[in-house]
């Protein structure tokens, strides 16, 4: 499985794209003026047709190791997608050389790679936390019941934590020092029972000059605490919308979380005191979306029932 960034590093003076992915993301803030790495999925959507087809044929190429291979492919797209980023999402993946392109509900991915039995008449409550986007849905019977997508996910975070540090701490850094700390002291809530110190790296507001501080988890429970309450509320609001039957089976089967943003530490605590309800944080939460979704290429019964949109053919 590729597990890889959706960044490209690209020339400005000659418009060609010098990486993808995992190399990209080792020059974020490290490149010359001429070069960017830009990020072309926006909140969960493409906002660069051009890149993001760049980003899908390398990434088939690594995959596939030959350009000949025209793979049947599934994206996974936010519950709140509208058609015409739906349609951009197919388009650049045809154009990326997919054979057929099939469009699946990321929480309806998320749950399968987290090995929930979603074809039961029964309710489940999977809270997806990507980069760009939170999805929040009720599902039963291979469906959606309710579901909500929030701007509020990993990217927003790290956003918060850069903000927080320049006032706080009067201290600039970049959106990967932001990731580290986050990944390496950040908590939700200090009743997680944890602790810990790391060191910093940025430039001084107050001297200009490069400084190096020691940060604990302490430290960021503003930051990281605001945003996650607006979590723990959109995922209150989608609770209120379900019917009375799925509610009594979310009571009973708890609220699952996957995606990047479940490994936050404490944060199935937070929802859990939001809610009133049980949290569980799935085994492999990264893997999830890529799990599910390969899970619906493998198996067209499966396809033929989850599929958010009528199968593209090109």
């Amino acid at each position: 499985m590729l597990n890889e960034p959706t960044i490209v590093a690209v020339d400005t003076d000659s418009d060609k794209v010098l990486a993808v992915g995992d190399e990209a993301y080792k020059m974020v803030g490290r490149t010359p003026a001429h070069i960017i790495a830009a990020r072309p999925l926006k909140d969960g959507v493409i906002s660069d047709h051009v890149l993001t087809r760049e980003i899908v044929r390398r990434l088939m190429l690594k995959a596939y190791h030959s350009q000949v291979v025209k793979p049947r492919v599934a994206v996974c797209v936010p519950a709140a997608i509208s058609g015409i980023e739906s349609d951009a999402a197919v388009e650049a993946v045809v154009a990326a050389g997919a054979r057929k392109v099939y469009l699946v509900d990321e929480p309806i991915a998320a749950a399968l790679g987290a090995r929930i039995d979603i074809m039961q008449p029964r309710g489940h409550l999977v809270v997806d936390i990507g980069g760009g986007t939170t999805d929040i849905a009720v599902i039963s019977m291979g469906g959606k019941v309710q579901s909500s997508s929030v701007k509020m996910a990993g990217n927003t975070l790290d956003a918060a934590i850069v903000r927080h540090m320049r006032r706080k701490f009067k201290l600039l850094i970049g959106e990967k020092s932001a990731e580290i700390l986050k990944r390496e002291v950040g908590c939700c809530t200090p009743h997680a029972g944890f602790s810990a110190t790391t060191e910093v790296k940025g430039r001084s507001i107050e001297t200009g000059l490069p400084r190096r501080m020691e940060i604990r988890t302490e430290d960021l429970y503003e930051p990281i605490d605001d945003c996650m309450d607006e979590l723990a509320v959109a995922v209150h609001n989608v609770l209120e919308r379900t019917p009375p039957e799925l509610a009594a089976d979310i009571i009973d089967h708890g609220i699952m979380l996957t995606g990047g943003g479940a490994l936050l530490r404490g944060l199935d605590q937070l929802v859990s005191s939001h809610t009133g309800i049980d949290v569980h944080v799935a085994e492999t939460p990264l893997d999830c979306v890529a799990t599910g979704a390969g899970m619906v290429l493998d198996n067209m019964d499966l396809l033929v029932e989850v599929v958010a949109d009528a199968e593209r053919k090109f």
